[in-house]
């Protein structure tokens, strides 16, 4: 439909502290029926190995991994830079399920296809 609002929210630290925002956005954009994205690039692609994101858990919120799987169960689309993979020397290291290894040029595809972009 042509009035819907989509929002990109792009990753790039593996920081703790800068984890649950795009996250929480992107659950609460999807609440509003904006249809939200999540792009992973440079050292954030860290958190997404298996057994990363157990690790984290700020305040009353949930781990890191519940907050990923939660956005993957309401369906929203998570996508990792493969050249970012690359960089990181990780030819052969498996991320957590569900995630999408995409190339870089999928990263200003959907900087234009959305209404807005948010950094981390």
């Amino acid at each position: 439909m042509p009035d819907h609002k989509k929002l990109l929210y792009v990753q790039t630290s593996h920081d703790p502290e800068r984890q649950y925002s795009p996250l929480v956005l992107a659950q609460t954009a999807k609440a509003m029926d904006i249809e939200p994205k999540i792009y992973y690039l440079g050292t954030a692609l860290r958190i997404l190995k298996p057994g990363e994101a157990e690790k984290i858990k700020l305040g009353s919120f949930p781990s890191v991994k519940e907050m990923l799987d939660k956005c993957l169960e309401m369906g929203i689309e998570i996508f990792v830079c493969e050249a970012s993979k690359r960089m990181l020397g990780w030819d052969k290291v498996e991320l957590i399920p569900g995630v999408k290894i995409v190339g870089a040029a999928t990263l200003n595809d959907l900087v234009l296809e959305s209404d807005g972009v948010l950094w981390f």
